[in-house]
């Protein structure tokens, strides 16, 4: 039986929202440019803060993170540097940006999982940017987007390129347009990304890479409040964002992926009470389907949502980049902390 979908979704939420009051919002980027031109090594900036919102609406800085590192075509980090360093950063020269690049993280700087420092959310985000960085290219040299569409254009079973890609994710599910050469590539880039930073808050967001020429951009956005209304330990509450767009000749970017996050945890207990995902711009029609499964994690313990992603919503159980949203959040519990302390 044929399955008709509805068109994906294609409409920003940006810009940010104005932050509220005793609030903590962690924001974090990493922008991606060809400075070598396109055929050289990309350049990686990634950045995060944690910033807080006291009870007047005045905010300050609690902690950042950044590093600048180069990589190869074959997404093996060259050089790399970091500020603060840690000091085993050097260890991840010869790296490949991949599957295996998580594991590296966790077994060279642990440290940076258990604080939750806000340099290894932008360290874990590089393999996901790595992938994802070409969809620039297209963008900026049209000729690329066409070489791109001959690649893509055969079927799933005739096309080792769109083979490769089969069932990595819920989009991607077999025999989905993703896949079956069907989808149109020319409309899965027509998206305005919008502006992240809210103009009546411009201090909501860290500063971003500016630079010249093709450019991509992963960013992500986290803010937490304590709700206390509920008695007891009270209530986390959590809205984040997600976004990668790449820049656009003529001015402004344009978005392939962007999601909305809502999440309700009890304080106490950091039992997930309800989880509110929010497709906003997608590649393919089916994409959207992957939200329903994200229910699997309420009544989990948010400190483990990143153990639980990946054993619950693994490949085409799940969407790589909703996944990817869902276990940033396992740092709130000790964002909370810093919270509750600056009270």
């Amino acid at each position: 039986m044929t399955v008709h979908y509805p068109p994906p979704p294609r409409q920003t939420a940006n810009p940010a929202p104005l932050r509220s009051a005793n609030s903590l919002r962690r924001t974090s980027s990493i922008d991606v440019a060809w400075p070598d031109g396109v055929d050289g090594q990309r350049l990686f900036v990634g950045r995060a803060r944690d910033y807080l919102t006291g009870p007047d609406g005045h905010g300050c800085t609690l902690a950042t993170g950044e590093f600048s590192l180069r990589m190869s075509e074959d997404k093996t980090i060259t050089r790399i540097a970091a500020e603060p360093a840690p000091t085993s950063i050097g260890q991840l020269v010869g790296a490949r940006a991949g599957g295996h690049l998580r594991m590296a993280l966790r077994e060279i700087m642990p440290e940076l999982i258990v604080r939750a420092d806000p340099l290894y959310l932008v360290l874990d985000d590089l393999s996901g940017t790595a992938l994802v960085s070409s969809f620039a290219w297209g963008q900026w040299f049209p000729e690329r987007m066409e070489l791109l569409k001959k690649r893509l254009g055969g079927s799933g079973e005739d096309n080792p390129v769109l083979a490769q890609r089969v069932n990595v994710c819920w989009g991607l599910t077999e025999g989905n347009s993703g896949v079956t050469g069907g989808a149109a590539l020319e409309n899965v880039a027509d998206a305005d990304a919008g502006h992240l930073r809210n103009p009546a808050d411009p201090e909501g967001w860290h500063a971003f890479l500016e630079h010249d020429g093709p450019g991509f951009r992963r960013a992500r956005r986290i803010d937490v409040t304590l709700d206390r209304s509920g008695g007891n330990g009270g209530l986390i509450r959590i809205a984040s964002a997600f976004q990668d767009s790449a820049r656009l000749r003529d001015g402004g970017r344009v978005a392939i992926h962007e999601y909305n996050l809502g999440a309700t945890v009890d304080a106490e207990t950091l039992e997930v009470l309800a989880l509110e995902p929010e497709a906003r711009i997608l590649p393919f029609r089916e994409c959207p389907g992957a939200l329903r499964n994200v229910a699997r994690l309420v009544g989990r313990n948010l400190g483990q949502v990143r153990e639980d992603v990946l054993e619950m919503l693994r490949g085409p159980e799940g969407c790589t980049h909703l996944n990817d949203a869902l276990r940033a959040l396992a740092d709130v519990p000790r964002l909370v902390e810093a919270l509750r302390q600056s009270a």
